[in-house]
């Protein structure tokens, strides 16, 4: 199942359970994950993306070690909300990730990297670090959101 709408992605998940967030970029795929309760996100790995069936491979090893039961991926839509080619991809994406048979929210992700690039920052984090972590920073707001709405039944 793939939505945008959280009160099904939630229908999906009646005993809640752990979730992994990406931020699908070009080069690299962020990743970030949170609690079975739906508390709180933390950033995870900066995958570097390849051939899907690489890059699936990968995330399944994570879903299987964090025992993931939903996938929360980022809808890069324009400001207007429209969708542009980047959400088009996204959306293939989610569609090819969907054989591993678990929920899929595609979630906004429009202000996710500059919420990420601001948290760094306030961290005093160097150019350079924060070029290595943004993707899994922004994965980390991406998840946040959603499980913020999932939580407190903002749909």
């Amino acid at each position: 199942m793939i939505t945008t709408s959280a009160a099904e992605f939630k229908a999906a998940l009646p005993a809640g359970g752990a979730l992994i967030g990406l931020d699908l970029g070009t080069q690299t795929i962020g990743t970030a994950f949170c609690d079975a309760g739906w508390h709180f996100a933390s950033p995870g790995k900066t995958l570097k993306r390849g051939k899907f069936g690489a890059d699936k491979a990968l995330l399944d090893a994570l879903i299987r070690e964090r025992s993931v039961k939903g996938v929360v991926i980022g809808l890069p839509l324009n400001m207007d909300g429209s969708q542009g080619p980047r959400a088009q991809a996204s959306r293939a994406y989610a569609r090819n990730l969907a054989a591993l048979g678990l929920p899929i929210l595609l979630w906004d992700e429009r202000w996710s990297t500059m919420d990420a690039e601001r948290g760094l920052i306030a961290q005093d984090m160097s150019r350079a670090k924060r070029a290595e972590r943004i993707d899994s920073a922004a994965a980390a707001v991406i998840l946040q959101g959603a499980i913020d709405a999932l939580a407190g039944g903002m749909f």
